[in-house]
């Protein structure tokens, strides 16, 4: 038992940090930002909205031009008037839509919704590629002290079977004394083992997060009290309301589906186009012994397509009612989300303070049980529930103290905007 005892003390171990690079929490920001998929794809997003917006103002000043050129040889030689082998012809062709029962004021405004909803997403997933970003980094800082705390604890209990077996030896306490602190060292050991390996796992997300080939370590933090926050929660609502990036992009797709329905109801109307053909016929290129052109004004009505025209104004209607039932959902759920975000701020910030009262009296407490304990005044149990409770109230104060800058970072993704400018990215 004693062999396997050391040899466990040889295997625990701090992680050392030296060797690893380290990252600032905005470094980690501004390169996880480049390296996310959905924020990429969010990214692509805005630019393919933006080429809508065009293409939807592009409809009604310019037409829609198309130009072809076919050369054909024949063998043998065919005959029109003269006999020839080699024929070139060219073509021009322009179209402008007139009238389309209003779809083209339709697509106006579907795709001014669908740009402003773009942006709103690309917001979004900016903030939740930082929030995820911010929980891998805190993860790192976390482990890292719980790490810490593992090996004080390992520490203790190891002092505490030196004095053990000190007083079994003169004879002032019994053998199970020093069973009991074996047992706890042994705990304490294990629990090492674990949080070394938390903290292997946590640098590795770190590296994977912001494109790193290894582990990454974070830099420190400090662990001042952070501020309270700088607007109440009525004014947080009515913020995330207005300019919440989730909520901006409901609002966004109920106008575009309402757009996009107004646009199938078109398809009940009258369309006229304007179109204009040229052709170019020679043996040579470019084409100039034949040269015809025509201009023509078009009017169709549409009156059955074997009820696709239907099915299409079926589907834009539910993607309406859906897109509507989104909206007003999203309103309803503004006031909880913004609430329970801002309430775990603050309950986690006042957490925080409670803890560090809570390691004081901790440390307190183990310092006399433990002079108590030497001069043998207290009992085993009592020195040992001293050292787990120590233990526990310095792992509280870490999980604390970073569960407060993840909550900011959640109730920071709601809003969508930085309430301090610690993490300011360009």
């Amino acid at each position: 038992m004693l062999a396997l005892l050391l040899a466990l003390q040889g295997v625990v171990s701090p992680q050392t940090s030296d060797s690893l690079p380290q990252i600032t929490l905005r470094e980690a920001l501004q390169r996880a930002a480049q390296l996310d998929p959905n924020y990429v794809a969010a990214l692509g997003q805005v630019d393919n909205a933006a080429w809508g917006r065009r293409n939807a103002f592009a409809v009604f000043v310019l037409p829609a031009i198309t130009v072809g050129a076919n050369i054909q040889q024949s063998h043998p030689a065919g005959f029109s008037v003269v006999p020839f082998k080699t024929v070139v012809t060219a073509t021009l062709s322009a179209r402008y839509d007139l009238f389309l029962g209003g779809q083209k004021f339709a697509e106006l405004t579907r795709s001014a919704a669908a740009l402003e909803g773009a942006h709103a997403s690309e917001l979004a997933a900016r903030f939740a590629t930082a929030l995820s970003t911010e929980s891998d980094y805190y993860a790192v800082l976390a482990d890292r002290e719980l790490a810490r705390v593992a090996q004080d604890r390992l520490r203790r209990a190891r002092q505490g079977v030196s004095v053990a077996r000190a007083r079994v030896q003169s004879g002032a306490a019994v053998q199970t004394d020093s069973l009991q602190f074996l047992l706890e060292q042994n705990r304490a050991q294990v629990g090492a083992l674990q949080q070394d390996a938390a903290l292997r796992e946590s640098r590795l997300q770190l590296g994977r997060r912001v494109g790193a080939a290894g582990p990454v370590d974070a830099e420190p933090l400090d662990t001042v009290l952070m501020a309270e926050l700088p607007l109440p929660l009525a004014d947080a609502i009515g913020e995330a309301a207005e300019q919440g990036p989730q909520y901006r992009i409901a609002r966004a797709n109920e106008r575009a589906a309402r757009a996009s329905y107004r646009a199938r109801l078109g398809d009940y109307l009258p369309h006229a186009a304007f179109t204009y053909n040229a052709v170019a016929f020679d043996t040579t290129f470019y084409p100039s012994l034949f040269k015809q052109g025509t201009f023509a004004l078009s009017v169709s009505f549409p009156l059955w397509d074997n009820g696709r025209r239907e099915l299409a104004l079926s589907q834009a209607r539910v993607s309406r009612d859906v897109a509507h039932a989104v909206r007003a959902d999203m309103d309803r759920a503004v006031q909880h989300d913004v609430t329970a975000a801002y309430d775990a701020y603050v309950t986690a910030r006042a957490t925080y303070v409670l803890a560090v009262q809570g390691l004081a009296v901790a440390r307190e407490n183990y310092r006399v049980q433990d002079a108590r304990y030497r001069a043998g005044s207290t009992t085993i149990l009592d020195i040992l529930d001293s050292q787990l409770s120590l233990s526990e109230s310095e792992a509280a104060l870490v999980q604390a103290r970073y569960g407060t800058r993840l909550a900011l970072a959640g109730l920071e993704a709601i809003l969508g905007r930085r309430l301090f400018t610690d993490k300011d990215t360009p």
